[in-house]
């Protein structure tokens, strides 16, 4: 079994035509990522229509890449863009839950120095006050995402004070190249790993390419997931511009090849 996301064309309008054709191409999970950048509320008749599509396709949700809205943002500076933002963020809280899935997907604090200022914390802590209760209480967690440049430091942090039952990590291998030290950063925290971004690039650019096809180094990769806590069908964050193949079947189905090449390495 193996898991994508949802915009690897695209990550606007309705993402049915994306759900068939990853089913088609043999898929049998999904990371929803569709509209993961912007203000927008999913009303509850587009999530039980999401939740039909699913149905349909034979499709299930591993996890979701949650919202980090211009205006609704829930790290703003100002007091009422954090509540809009945690609003956003209980809205894919609902979504996820609603398909069955287990965690969602946030971005932390990165900057070159990886130190956050004490009001950037004060915010944190002032929205997982909300969220955290409303995650759990429907069953989801909430996985913070390892960004460029490196937000280890904030990422190590956080996990020290909240547990597993409440948050861990969304490790992206293309980030982890392009910053350096991911594998090593992942190793230290693998049992807390919730959310796999499985992707390659040059090391320079953010290109979210099929595995094997750049300069990820994947065998230690796949050695640090095996003795993960992870437990869930491996998941891709994949972008077809970025590649040289641009028929989409034929894009996904070098998706799953190689998917399932690293699936063998895990030993998943």
């Amino acid at each position: 079994m193996l898991s994508i996301n949802t915009d690897y064309a695209n990550d606007e309008g309705a993402a049915r035509p994306y759900l068939r054709a990853i089913a088609e191409a043999g898929f049998s999970h999904i990371h929803w990522v569709h509209r993961w950048r912007g203000d927008y509320l999913y009303a509850r008749s587009e999530i039980e229509e999401i939740g039909r599509w699913f149905r349909e396709y034979g499709l299930q949700l591993n996890d979701l890449h949650a919202t980090e809205g211009w205006e609704k943002f829930w790290l703003a500076p100002e007091t009422y863009r954090r509540l809009a933002g945690i609003e956003l963020v209980q809205n894919r809280i609902d979504l996820t839950h609603y398909l069955g899935g287990d965690a969602i997907v946030l971005h932390l604090w990165a900057n070159p120095e990886d130190d956050p200022p004490p009001e950037f914390m004060s915010w944190l802590h002032e929205a997982l006050d909300t969220l955290l209760p409303y995650a759990l209480e429907r069953g989801v967690r909430i996985a913070f995402e390892n960004l460029y440049p490196a937000n280890y430091q904030t990422l190590r942090r956080v996990l020290a004070e909240y547990g597993p039952d409440e948050v861990g990590i969304c490790y992206d291998s293309g980030h982890g190249n392009i910053a350096g030290g991911g594998a090593e950063f992942l190793d230290l925290v693998k049992d807390r790993l919730l959310v796999l971004h499985l992707n390659d690039n040059d090391g320079v650019s953010d290109l979210h390419q099929t595995l094997f096809y750049a300069t990820v180094d994947w065998p230690p990769l796949a050695k640090i997931i095996a003795a993960s806590a992870y437990d869930k069908p491996l998941s891709m964050e994949l972008s077809i511009k970025n590649m040289d193949i641009k028929e989409e079947a034929a894009f996904l189905a070098k998706a799953l090849e190689t998917g399932l090449r690293f699936a063998n390495m895990v030993g998943k």
